[in-house]
């Protein structure tokens, strides 16, 4: 059968409640962060099937049960995976319920997690996630006492410095992470350097990005982009089993978190760490969060508020020395000035 493949637009109401009922009609429902949506339509005109995308990651798939078999579900995964390539994207994520990996697989996709044998994570390489464990294991270091901290440090605070040294305090060999992402107000190489430079007092620290691998678009989006509190969760154990297979191949047994007054998403992701990672042989240690001198926690989120507010004096008591220096640079009040017109 021949389907007319057309984009769905938001604004376009009826399409969209159709896109929801085919949805929920497989059991699913519809995310609300969503890119690019697009359907395919029997010549009656009736939905037959429905993907979207999020940045990098396929969501939403779904063909009409009566439909399967027919090749429907390839063609909305091509045309996808087309757009996707004339934006840049080439390297495809995805989730989706256990049942359906094998679909998913015909089509040249294949595993990194599962998690309760309920929902599957997917990459459409076969190689890059290898390559990428192969590149971190290059920095293994064998110890007894070996762990790892994650951090974006959108800017990097005192708080950053001082989850930084406790985890390095505890281990014989600390693996730092940055988290690769680059959708935040610092762009990774400035955070790259700031978290280098801000911890290089420190002599057992080896460092690392995340790829896409670690609090991504891929495998948490929930840290960008406020979701639902399930999807979050599922999200969370998700990137917890990638980290997993990540720690597996560093040796690491203990990962290191601050405590989360703020935010819900990480606070989430810390719940789901603390009752998943003891399955990988990691332990998770949460650090008390570091307090100014008035007892309020240190964030970076506070940080930005007061570099939009231009209260650069506030900054003193946030942030170390190396990362106010380059506050104070000319690459640096170029970046606040960027944040300010926001």
């Amino acid at each position: 059968m021949q389907y007319d493949i057309r984009r769905v637009y938001a604004f376009d109401q009826a399409a969209r409640q159709q896109v929801q009922a085919l949805l929920l009609g497989e059991g699913l429902t519809m995310d609300r962060n969503l890119d690019y949506t697009l359907a395919a339509y029997e010549p009656s005109g009736r939905m037959a099937g429905t993907g979207s995308f999020f940045r990098n990651t396929l969501r939403c798939l779904a063909v009409r049960d009566d439909l399967r078999g027919e090749g429907l579900l390839g063609t909305l995964v091509g045309h996808l995976r087309d757009e996707l390539a004339q934006r840049g994207v080439f390297d495809v994520f995805l989730y989706t319920k256990a049942p359906a990996a094998r679909y998913f697989e015909e089509l040249g996709f294949h595993t990194l997690a599962r998690v309760d044998q309920s929902v599957v994570f997917m990459e459409s390489s076969a190689t890059a996630f290898d390559a990428y464990l192969q590149d971190v294991r290059a920095r293994f270091v064998d110890a007894p006492r070996v762990g790892a901290v994650v951090m974006n440090a959108n800017p990097f605070t005192l708080g950053h410095q001082h989850l930084a040294e406790q985890a390095s305090a505890s281990c014989d060999i600390l693996h730092l992470f940055v988290v690769r992402e680059d959708v935040s107000a610092f762009p990774f190489l400035v955070r790259d350097r700031l978290v280098r430079v801000g911890t290089a007092h420190l002599n057992n620290v080896v460092y690392h990005h995340t790829g896409p691998y670690i609090v991504s678009s891929a495998t948490f989006p929930s840290y960008f982009i406020q979701d639902s509190e399930q999807v979050t969760i599922a999200q969370a154990r998700v990137d917890a089993a990638v980290f997993g297979r990540i720690a597996g191949a560093l040796g690491i047994n203990r990962r290191f978190v601050g405590e989360e007054p703020f935010s819900f998403a990480t606070r989430l992701y810390n719940q789901a760490m603390a009752a998943d990672l003891p399955g990988y042989g990691v332990a998770l240690r949460v650090i008390p969060r570091r307090a100014d001198a008035d007892g309020q926690p240190i964030s970076a989120t506070r940080v930005r508020g007061l570099l939009k507010a231009g209260d650069l004096e506030g900054l003193r008591l946030l942030l170390p020395p190396t990362t106010q220096a380059y506050l104070r640079s000319e690459e640096g009040r170029a970046l606040i000035r960027r944040l300010q017109a926001q």
